[in-house]
């Protein structure tokens, strides 16, 4: 998890610093760092001044920093988190940030925006084209759906069949998360049940609880049947003589047809011994397995369902890549706007570098490492663009200023809004970092 979390932080932040560095270096600005985390205790940059890995190559030094939440290039002219005011007291200089046109600075300051949304895009596009688009098709949740405790509380029901999403029918079995559906303003889902039509509508305080949940206890799944795919060695469904291809149909005299029956039959019996009927190869058998007290015998299922690959030429991916890219950016947009209308909460929709792990998970499973990266980045890139001093989107705000009203503001003036993004910065990272994770520990 931490290894990920460290891989995918420094090509992120690498990538964005060097679409500042690179522009730059086009307009023959000096660069005198480049750094991937910071050298120093962020935002003091006289504290706890060392690095991992440094050299210095020309004129600019490159290193490798301590302190892992971000990154920096010390543009030469430039008011920044390394340098204020006081440092460019005497007249501008040719390689100096301060000296170069407005539009020159523009590029320079979105750069590392730029940079994050070409990366998101190739990382959507690349994986598109590798993989192609795996999806369960609507038609194969035939026997309806099986609903989490949340799903349960917006009402669904076991054996619920979804069969359209606000007002129209749907084709893949995963429109049912998507994104517009559960943020969408009065969405709902139409289900049949026992033969009648019934319309489920999304609360507006659905959000907040869908956040919480855990990221592999979706909404709704599918009800499936399943036969046993491998039997786990030394387990007791193995002593009791279970084999690959059974068919499990009965448990204590409960008969079993799908597996959430299989688990609540299990779940019963813990710790007992009991008779377990099967199928194999056409002819019932009976089976005395002790469950143990997870309610588990020991064997991996395979699935009934049958998911298909829709596959795309390199055109067709790459548009598929913008489009997934810029649906992140989207989802934030529509976040932010919720949260500023009251029906999403601030506190819980913000997360830290323990969340984003938390999202890589404990194994290493590249696919889904770099779909997290993909969308990361068109995160980093949609939350460095908003209008707060400090980040690059507060410095694009005030060089837009310049340009419209051909009025610089000044260096004391940049050095003062700086102070005021880092605090709020600063504030934002306690918290996520600090406090949040603090008051987990007495929820």
């Amino acid at each position: 998890m931490i290894g990920q979390l460290v891989l995918a932080l420094s090509i992120l932040v690498g990538l964005h610093e060097f679409g500042h560095f690179a522009f730059a270096k086009l307009f023959k600005i000096r660069v005198d760092k480049f750094y991937i985390f910071f050298d120093f205790l962020f935002p003091m940059p006289g504290v706890l001044n060392f690095a991992l890995l440094k050299k210095k190559i020309g004129e600019t030094e490159y290193g490798i920093g301590w302190f892992p939440l971000g990154g920096y290039v010390q543009i030469h002219g430039m008011v920044d988190e390394t340098q204020d005011a006081a440092a460019l007291a005497g007249p501008p200089q040719p390689d100096e940030f301060r000296s170069k046109p407005a539009w020159q600075r523009l590029l320079v300051m979105l750069g590392g925006i730029i940079m994050n949304v070409v990366l998101g895009i190739a990382i959507f596009s690349a994986m598109t084209f590798h993989y192609g688009n795996t999806y369960l098709p609507a038609s194969e949740a035939r026997y309806g759906i099986l609903p989490n405790g949340l799903g349960r509380e917006i009402g669904f029901r076991t054996g619920d069949k979804i069969v359209k999403i606000n007002g129209r029918p749907f084709t893949e079995f995963d429109d049912v998360y998507k994104p517009e559906v559960i943020m969408g303003d009065n969405s709902y889902y139409t289900v049949e049940r026992n033969g009648q039509l019934e319309d489920i509508k999304i609360p507006k305080s659905f959000l907040d609880k869908f956040g919480k949940q855990s990221a592999d206890s979706l909404l709704v799944r599918p009800r499936e049947t399943f036969a046993v795919e491998r039997v786990v060695a030394g387990s007791n469904a193995a002593k009791a003589g279970l084999q690959a291809g059974d068919v499990i149909t009965n448990v204590a005299g409960r008969p079993v047809q799908f597996f959430d029956e299989l688990q609540a039959a299990l779940l019963a019996n813990k710790t007992k011994t009991v008779p377990v009927a099967v199928q194999r190869n056409g002819q019932p058998l009976v089976l005395n397995i002790t469950v143990d007290k997870a309610g588990r015998i020991g064997f991996e299922r395979k699935s009934t369902l049958h998911v298909s690959t829709r596959y795309y030429s390199l055109g067709e991916s790459i548009s598929q890549g913008v489009s997934k890219a810029f649906g992140v950016i989207g989802l934030q947009a529509r976040a932010f706007a919720k949260i500023g209308r009251g029906e999403l909460s601030a506190s819980e929709s913000l997360g830290g570098p323990v969340e984003i792990a938390q999202q890589f998970g404990g194994t290493w499973d590249w696919p889904h490492f770099w779909g997290l990266a993909g969308g990361l980045s068109m995160v980093l890139a949609f939350m460095n663009l908003l209008p707060i001093p400090a980040l690059d989107g507060g410095h694009v705000v005030f060089l837009l200023y310049e340009m419209i009203l051909r009025r610089k503001p000044s260096d004391k003036f940049l050095e003062g809004a700086q102070r005021v993004g880092t605090v709020l910065i600063l504030a934002l990272m306690f918290y996520v970092i600090v406090f949040k994770q603090v008051l987990k520990l007495f929820n």
